[in-house]
């Protein structure tokens, strides 16, 4: 049975219960939420041929500092960066260092920061110089993934009505759907309830109700879907080298669909763009 709870009334743990945010808690997750689209947006001109993943952490670390926030990933569980560099065959977790990107690669880059107290957590997708036309698709249809997930949220809905939205668009683009990874309740705490799968059918999961934030963020690769997480604990690949790509957007459930957060304020969200 799931039970669901006034944010303002649970613990701060996960302990399973769905957080039902009010209005002051929506208004600090657009701040904290904008803070992080606003880091993505700058870092598009910087991202070419030669620059290094760490240089990309240091600047999403200054970035964050300079406007009062602090990284989520940071610690937290052990993990020593401030955002995630995934590349390629990478499909999520990727530890920045000091390997240049090349000329062809794509990279999702994951930043999550904490803003008086709310995480506002995102992630996109970077061409690095130009890339083949498989990866600008992939790319594409990862990004309508996101959209068609978006679009499937509104209160009475399953969850799982988001999971089968993604699952059925990817696979009729001949993709498929990492099933190892999912999004997440997210607000006060960086990983809460519930778990948003992005496969499955509308019929299954907990009802969605007004007050929910959760992140919707499909990982979609261009071969089969099974990954494996390197000797590192934490970066995740796929186990037949085939690109992957993800889009991530935080959304809070309103009385009639929802809000997506993270939407960048300059239209720097979406692929296609050079």
């Amino acid at each position: 049975m799931v039970n669901y709870i006034e944010a303002a009334a649970a613990p701060m743990k996960n302990t399973g219960v769905i957080r039902l945010y009010g209005p002051d808690a929506f208004e600090g997750m657009r701040r904290a939420c904008q803070l992080t689209a606003r880091c993505l947006d700058a870092l598009w001109p910087m991202i070419k041929p030669g620059i290094t993943t760490n240089e990309i952490d240091r600047f999403v670390l200054e970035f964050g500092l300079a406007h009062g926030a602090l990284p989520a990933t940071l610690n937290y569980r052990g993990y020593r960066k401030v955002c995630c560099t995934s590349i390629n065959h990478v499909v999520c977790h990727g530890i920045p260092d000091d390997k240049p990107l090349r000329d062809g690669d794509i990279v999702n880059i994951d930043v999550t920061f904490i803003l008086d107290g709310w995480h506002g957590d995102a992630s996109r997708m970077y061409p690095v110089g130009e890339v083949k036309r498989a990866a600008e698709r992939l790319m594409e249809v990862t990004y309508e993934c996101l959209l068609l997930g978006i679009a499937a949220v509104k209160p009475g809905a399953r969850i799982g009505a988001i999971g089968e939205a993604i699952q059925t668009y990817a696979e009729k683009e001949r993709c498929s759907v990492v099933r190892d990874f999912c999004g997440h309740g997210v607000g006060a705490l960086f990983h809460d309830a519930p778990n948003i799968l992005h496969y499955g059918s509308a019929k299954d999961g907990p009802e969605i109700k007004e007050g929910m934030v959760f992140t919707i963020e499909p990982m979609i690769n261009l071969g089969r879907p099974h990954v494996k997480v390197l000797s590192d604990g934490w970066t995740a690949v796929t186990r037949d080298r085939s690109l992957s790509a993800q889009y991530e957007h935080t959304v809070g459930v309103t009385k009639d669909g929802c809000e997506v957060f993270t939407l960048s304020p300059t239209g720097l969200d979406r692929p296609g763009l050079k």
